[in-house]
């Protein structure tokens, strides 16, 4: 369904691929009220939305509509970028897309979530999004709660209560050999000290070099051998087992 040329009309074949450099001509035109050069930088960003609602095959729903939402995201993206900062406009953007698609889909959720709790989730997703904005880095689930003046565990349940039902039997990994599944994950849900692991392997990740995260990511988020993520990233396979190796050791060592 994704492999094909037209989506709302627009044949993703020929969409035209705009350079950092020309994107940030174009937002500093933007910024100066120059309406055609924001449409000329929504449809030369048209590949990077079509790339992200990629991610979200399998959910039964119609690419066309995942693909205008993902629009609304990329304009809100260009609307927001500060021109000051030091990063890449699609570094920005992506976030942005996947949020307003995750938004799309909390809301044509089959699950029936209150009013109320469902309220409280939007407002701490701004919350997160105002704070990312702000610091530059992803917040605590505290610093969420304190800028709503809200009890913390208030925001850890609005917050899962509007994440996607996932089926235990989804598979999550395969490398040629036995499957693994949402259900060989789970773990102890009274144990206490999940929550403690977590962190310590989120700080472990941090300390990684930017070569081993990209690595650790193409291998066990998105699912790829050795082989591919050598060629996406232009080394040798026998490089990235030495890197993928190091980077586990280095995870194992922090843990």
């Amino acid at each position: 369904m994704y492999n094909k040329v037209e989506l709302c009309g627009v044949n993703t074949a020929a969409l035209k691929v705009l350079t950092e450099a020309e994107k940030i001509q174009l937002l500093h035109r933007c910024r100066e009220g120059d309406k055609k050069a924001r449409d000329q930088l929504v449809n030369g960003n048209l590949r990077l939305v079509l790339s992200v609602i990629q991610r979200f095959a399998g959910r039964g729903e119609n690419p066309d509509d995942l693909f205008q939402v993902g629009c609304i995201g990329l304009i809100k993206a260009i609307d927001n970028f500060d021109l000051t900062l030091d990063v890449r406009f699609s570094t920005y953007a992506v976030p942005m897309i996947i949020g307003e698609i995750r938004r799309y889909l909390r809301d044509n959720n089959p699950i029936r979530i209150s009013r109320s709790l469902r309220d409280t989730a939007y407002r701490a997703m701004q919350a997160k999004e105002q704070l990312i904005n702000e610091h530059h880095r992803e917040p605590t689930v505290e610093e969420i709660a304190r800028r709503l003046d809200l009890p913390r565990e208030d925001v850890v349940m609005a917050l899962e209560a509007i994440v996607d039902p996932v089926s235990l039997y989804e598979p999550i990994y395969n490398d040629g050999g036995d499957t693994i599944y949402v259900m060989d994950q789970l773990g102890d849900s009274n144990d206490d000290r999940t929550w403690l692991e977590e962190l310590a392997l989120k700080e472990a990740i941090a300390n990684l070099n930017d070569r081993e995260k990209k690595i650790l990511s193409l291998r066990f988020f998105k699912g790829l051998t050795q082989v591919e993520v050598s060629g996406e990233i232009g080394i040798s396979q026998a490089q990235v087992s030495r890197l993928e190796k190091a980077a586990l050791d280095k995870i194992k060592r922090e843990l």
